[in-house]
This record gives C-alpha cells, structure tokens and sequence, in this order.
C-alpha cells in the first residue's frame, strides 16, 4: 500500500493497537463463503486486508468460510483462488478452511453448555423467530432456555451423532432476549442439516452458524484485526461475545468499513446465479458482469481495479460509485500499455486503381504514439484495403471529412487518397469504394504542402485478418434502474454486439488469451479467453477510447 500524508481510520487504529501493546504484529484475512463467485465489492475488501498485511509487514490470510455445505462448490473454491492469485494478493502457500476448525467449533460449543451459556432449544423456526421480538419490542424466553446443563450436553452429542433431523432442534447462546440488539437475543449456534460436505464428507451432520464460526475461525488462526463490511457492525457484540466467552488469548479486533457499491450493475449471487441458469449471459464470467472473473475476461487489469479501489478510500460512510469510474481507471492503465493496430469492424472494400495491381509495400507505424518504448512495426498495403463502412458516403453532410466523391483524405501513415467513385449491388448498397493514390504522399504527407481535412484507418485486403468483435454495453437497462417491483432485473437488449468477419491488420496472428491491443479510433479490446481459438480470434471490448466522465476532484 503507498505511503500517504494521511492514514485511514482503520490504519489509525492498527497504529494505536501496536502503540500500545495490544499487538505485537498484524494478521489479517479475507474469509469469502465458496458460494459464488467473487465480484468487484469483494476486490475492494481483498485489497484492502491484504495492502493492510503488506503495510505493516504482517501476515494475510486465505480462507474459506465452508460451514454450509447446501450452496458450496469445488468450482467457487478454484474460481476464488485464481480472483486473488489474479488481484495480486499474497497469501503465501497455505489455504485455510473453516471445516478445518469444525472439532475446535464443537469442543467449544461444549464449553459454552457447561458454562451456562448455551442451550438446544426444540423450537422451529417459526417459533424462534417469534419469541425473538422486534426492534421495538423485547423477545420472550425460549421454554428451553433453562433445560439442565446435563440435558443440553446429551442433547447436543446426539445431534451430532445423527439422531435428529434437520430442523428438529438447534444449539443456541444464552444472552439476553431483552437486547436492544436483536443479534443479541440467544442467537443460534448449530443447527442440524444432514448435507455431504465438499471436504468433510458425512462425518457432521451439524454445521455452525456463520456468527459463531467466524470469529473462532479468527482465534484460531491469530488474525489481529478482523477488518469487514458495515453489515457487521450491528454483529460486533456477538464477535466479541463468541471470542471473550470460548476463552481465547489475545483475541481478534474487528473493524467495519464500507461497502463499495456500483451503480447500475448486478452483484447479487441469487440474481447472477439465474441470470445463468436462465442463459441470458454466458456463465459467470461472461464479460457483462461485475464478478472478478468476468471483468478479468473482459479485459480489466489487476492495476485499475487497484486503482480504482485507491481512488475510492476507506471510510465507514456508504455511498455509490459510477461504473464510468471504473472505465476511467481501466482506460487510464491500458493507454500507456496497449498497441495501437488498425481494426476495419464493418469492412467495406477501397479499390486504389492506380497504384500497381500486384504490387504490396510496408508501411512503419509507431506502435503507440504515448509510449516510444513500445516500438514500431511494419504493415503490409496494397491496391486493395478495407476501410470503415462509415467513412464513406454518398451523399455525406456538411461537414463531413472522409471519403466521399472528388474528397481527398490521409490514409493512416501511408498516403493521400482522393475518391473517384464506387460500386453498388442490384439493391442499390455500396460493395467498394474506388480512389486514386498520390505516389509523393508516403507517410501521409504532401510534399506541395497541402493539407486534408480527414484521415481513415484501412487494413490490407490481401494480408486481413478475419476475427469475431464483441461489444458490450451495461448489463442493465440504466434509465430503468437495475430492479423492476417484482424483483427481476431490469436487462439492456444492446448489451451485447457481435461482430463477424472483422477485418485486422495480420499483427495480431498469434495472439494469446488476454493479449490487449487498441483498436484506433475505436476502443481498447482483449483476446476472449473463453471462446478464441489459434484459427478464429475472438476480441472483447474492453472500453472505448473515450467519455465523457470526469473524475472527481475529492478523489485525485
């Protein structure tokens, strides 16, 4: 993490942890459920635990939250592992599972029936919910709540053992069911679900609950600071209840920040997980969706989500953020980066009918006019190109700076060409386009000092490399917003453009997944990792070259 004039308030108060002795070092960890795949608000939390780690020269911490064996995947743990590895965060080379602690969960479990504080409880979850009250009125004592200690403990062995069945009873805390804090009143602990676990097998058939298990899983691993999002601060006192009352040295600190929310995209799991089942995109690393997986196939670098995560901040006050921000730390990354190759989308033939019929030259073109560093390279061209479908017109309004008859035009580092006339099929639409070259105009200069208004981009017919083009907008309808009432998403017909038979200049033959290249005139694009093969290219779009957003001052 960079050094700054100013700390952030959870950086204050690490210092003052270490200023006074509460801890010697720092560990920290980032403990997703394998339920899904990661998304952009889970960058945020892994860059800033891990960045915290590297700060002060602590240790971070992969683990996986697996204590609910109903919604998790072998397929969520790989895509997760590779989302960090991708992030550039350092975990070292252990893994940590929280089924791994699932004997310590239930030893301590025990602890907390022996000491009083614990109890199973015969109530359905109807009922328990019931008794718990409401923000404004206090619960009612569970009819158990006082069942002998002996009792609880034989109770709760023969759950484990498999002698009850799901739903049937539940271990709960004995806290206070007048809390103001609802998380407070005698939350549950276990519950009974008879499910094969991923890497437990059937040897539980109880599983605790998230509130117990996370801040054991802290303890047992030595995290000093537990840093989480605002959702959990109403769960604080329970945290602290958990590791204060199973009787841990030195136990965890949390520390809630906020959310990093986007506008106008979808990052629930339930509503992406239909969106796959339903097909309407494709899986959920399908580049239209904000999961880390699908922004990476996109073409997004780990530096601009860093960056972008950078520009946000940390505070402990929610607020949104425009996607168009995020295109502005990824448009910004990718300028200096990326070469810049002539690309013909909608390809319409230009016949030169001048220039020598079997004749074919190099033309050297910087590879990225930024970046000197980046070198040139040589492209082919010949009497016969490919040029944009819309930088000729027959009829072209004022104004207008391409090709049209008797105009005169740059083609891109190569030469002046002047429209002479062009060709139509029996439906009366445009098949080429014919000009005549001036021989003294190499590199796309006059040597009589003339100036043209316009300049194209063109690909070598001969040497043209045919490739798929896909372009992407939001996933969501904007001006609707992202839900309707019934709770569907409101979805953007035009997210997704195919293009086929796109024209490329033959630089981009071997192209690898992930290989990105600016398309002049057009936007940055990457080779799709999913659909490319050696024989037919597949580019996604990235961004456009442009936009209108600006960033805002508070952030720079």
């Amino acid at each position: 993490m960079e050094e700054r004039e100013t700390k952030n308030f959870i950086e204050q108060e690490i210092d003052k942890d270490l200023a006074e002795g509460v801890y010697d070092h720092v560990v920290t960890r980032f403990p997703p459920e394998p339920n899904g795949y990661l998304h952009i608000g889970h960058a945020k939390s892994i860059i800033l635990n891990s960045g915290l780690a590297k700060e002060y020269n602590g240790v971070f911490n992969m683990r996986f939250d697996d204590t609910n064996p109903t919604k998790e995947k072998s397929e969520f743990v790989d895509s997760i592992i590779a989302d960090i590895k991708w992030l550039g965060a350092d975990f070292g080379d252990k893994i940590y599972y929280a089924s791994d602690y699932f004997d310590v969960m239930y030893e301590k479990a025990v602890l907390l029936i022996k000491k009083g504080l614990a109890y199973v409880s015969d109530l359905n979850a109807d009922q328990i919910r019931e008794y718990r009250g409401t923000l404004t009125e206090a619960g009612k004592e569970d009819p158990n709540r006082n069942r002998p200690v002996e009792e609880s403990l034989q109770i709760f062995s023969d759950m484990k053992d498999g002698k009850y069945e799901d739903g049937a009873v539940v271990l709960r805390a004995k806290i206070d069911m007048s809390s103001p804090n609802i998380n407070m009143r005698d939350p549950i602990l276990y519950r009974v679900a008879h499910r094969t676990h991923v890497r437990t097998g059937d040897k539980w058939c109880i599983y605790p609950m998230y509130d117990f298990a996370h801040p054991i899983e802290d303890a047992m691993e030595g995290i000093t600071h537990s840093i989480c999002t605002l959702e959990f601060e109403d769960h604080r006192p329970l945290y602290e209840w958990v590791v204060n009352n199973t009787e841990w040295e030195n136990p965890p600190r949390q520390i809630e920040f906020a959310k990093l929310y986007l506008t106008n995209v979808v990052t629930g799991k339930r509503y992406i997980k239909k969106l796959v089942e339903d097909g309407v995109v494709d899986g959920w690393d399908d580049p239209r969706l904000v999961s880390i997986a699908g922004l990476k196939r996109r073409g997004f670098t780990p530096e601009s989500i860093r960056n972008f995560v950078n520009l946000l901040g940390i505070s402990k006050s929610n607020a949104s953020a425009e996607y168009q921000m995020l295109e502005y730390c990824v448009r910004e990354d990718l300028k200096p980066k990326d070469k810049r190759i002539m690309a013909i989308l909608h390809p319409i033939k230009l016949i030169i009918d001048n220039y020598p019929e079997n004749e074919e030259e190099m033309v050297v073109i910087s590879n990225n006019v930024e970046n000197p560093e980046l070198g040139e390279r040589e492209v082919p061209f010949s009497r016969e190109l490919y040029i944009e479908r819309d930088d000729f017109m027959v009829e072209p309004p004022k104004k207008y700076r391409r090709l049209f008859i008797g105009n005169e035009v740059r083609l891109m580092n190569a030469y002046f060409v002047t429209c002479t006339g062009y060709d139509t099929d029996e439906d009366g639409n445009v098949t080429c386009v014919h000009a005549t070259y001036d021989p003294e105009s190499r590199g796309g200069e006059s040597p009589d000092g003339r100036k043209v208004r316009g300049t194209i981009h063109w690909v070598s017919a001969k040497n043209a490399v045919s490739v798929e083009v896909r372009q992407y907008e939001n996933l969501v309808n904007e001006e609707l917003g992202v839900y309707n009432e019934d709770g569907t998403i409101n979805l953007n017909p035009n997210s997704k453009t195919v293009l086929k038979d796109c024209r490329i200049e033959p630089y981009v033959k071997g192209a690898k997944a992930y290989d990105g290249f600016q398309f002049v005139r057009d936007g940055f694009y990457v080779v799709d990792s999913k659909d490319s093969t050696e024989d037919k290219l597949v580019f996604n779009r990235v961004v456009s070259l442009k936009s209108s957003y600006k960033l805002p001052t508070d952030t720079k």
